[in-house]
């Protein structure tokens, strides 16, 4: 039960939990701050590339490490363990968002909801190699002490999209926006996890579903949170299964 609101939670965020706070730079604008150590960078890059054989575990971490020519033992230097490598995805797949980006935003200001919905659809789609991967990442997301960091990088992905989209906006619905978007992308990931359509039809429309009945906040999450909680509780009993430690 405690991982089953924990994944709800952590994936279909309600507006008081986004932090509220607006972001220093956007990945456009700077440099991307150094997040992570040389070391780090190199064994975690490397490390990508196993996950479709090997999931995010420990076994892909060591294999990450001995590829980028570090001791196996170096996956000491990534203390969060397996949550380091899900995390570093999410980081790299939302700066990667801006690098066909010459100048904001990729359309007129007037199409921001086209601009959303194809940027959206840009960092699904980053997620495909690995997707019969993605419940397990997941389920690292929505361990207790991992939801503060998960919660931050989805808060961080929807501002960067709508910044990135030409969204000007400096009212209440900075944040209202954001948080209706957080909750529209995590149920549309969540779908994508068991979509089987061909190039994945079935969450591209899934999507436009999601962003055009999007009349109200409040109806927005409510009725994701409730899909949500169903599909979450399935991923849990899914990754028990099969022996995954939840």
């Amino acid at each position: 039960m405690t991982s089953h609101r924990a994944l709800t939670t952590l994936r279909c965020t309600i507006p008081h939990q986004i932090p509220k706070y607006r972001q220093s730079y956007h990945s456009y604008e700077h440099n991307a701050p150094s997040t992570y150590t040389p070391a780090e960078n190199a064994i975690l890059s490397a490390a990508i590339a196993h996950v479709p054989a090997h999931g995010f575990t420990a076994t892909t971490l060591s294999n990450g490490a001995r590829d980028a020519g570090y001791l196996e033992v170096s996956t000491n230097l990534l203390p969060a363990g397996v949550f380091s490598l899900v995390k570093y995805h999410l980081v790299t797949q939302r700066l990667a968002l801006s690098k066909d980006i010459s100048t904001p935003p990729i359309q007129e200001p007037t199409n921001v909801l086209e601009n959303v919905r194809a940027l959206t659809l840009k960092r699904l789609r980053a997620n495909e190699f690995i997707i019969h991967r993605w419940q397990e990442a997941l389920a690292i997301l929505a361990m207790p002490k991992h939801i503060p960091d998960s919660l931050n990088e989805l808060a961080l992905l929807s501002d960067e999209i709508h910044f990135l989209a030409g969204d000007t906006s400096v009212d209440t619905s900075w944040y209202t926006k954001r948080a209706g978007l957080s909750a529209i992308y995590a149920s549309t990931e969540l779908f994508m996890t068991q979509d089987r359509s061909p190039g994945f039809k079935g969450t591209e429309e899934f999507l436009d579903r999601r962003l055009e009945g999007a009349h109200g906040l409040r109806t927005t999450i409510g009725e994701i949170g409730r899909w949500a909680g169903v599909q979450g509780m399935g991923v849990i009993n899914g990754l028990r299964s099969k022996g995954v430690r939840i």
